[in-house]
């Protein structure tokens, strides 16, 4: 069954919220993939299910690292990939991907185009776009199965 919700944020703080809101349904070995152009929300969703998960670290894009990962207390880990800069399917492969995908955890993926076909069936995918000149509303649209 496949399930598809959207929402207008009207800034970045509703976004995080969108995130702390999603975080509770989120389970052990969730994929979310994250879907959006430079700077339309996309790390601030990933702060918000973060926090919401009990991450007490700062959150940040691992733009130049790649994967950042967190410990949640109550839960499990969280494996914060950013596949900006990965050109290819393989670069991503050779930084063991896959072994991140078959540990316990929480992935959550920005930029996941990158990526998609390694992705399993059940991964969630969350789309943003911004609806304003301005860049301060974003429409946020989740897909899950």
């Amino acid at each position: 069954m496949t399930t598809d919700f959207t929402v207008i944020t009207r800034s970045p703080e509703e976004t995080v919220n969108f995130g702390k809101e999603l975080a509770v349904k989120i389970k052990d070995k969730d994929v979310i993939a994250l879907y959006g152009d430079l700077g339309s929300g996309k790390t601030q969703i990933v702060k918000g299910i973060c926090k919401g998960l009990g991450v007490q670290d700062t959150v940040n894009s691992p733009t130049f690292i790649i994967v950042n990962e967190y410990l949640s207390p109550p839960y499990t880990n969280i494996f914060h990939f950013d596949l900006y800069r990965m050109k290819t399917e393989n670069e991503v492969l050779n930084i063991g991907f896959d072994d991140y995908m078959n540990k316990r955890g929480i992935v959550l993926i920005e930029w996941p185009e990158h990526i998609e076909r390694h992705l399993p069936q059940s991964t969630i995918k969350v789309h943003i776009a911004h609806t304003t000149e301005d860049k301060t509303h974003r429409f946020i649209r989740l897909e899950a199965i």
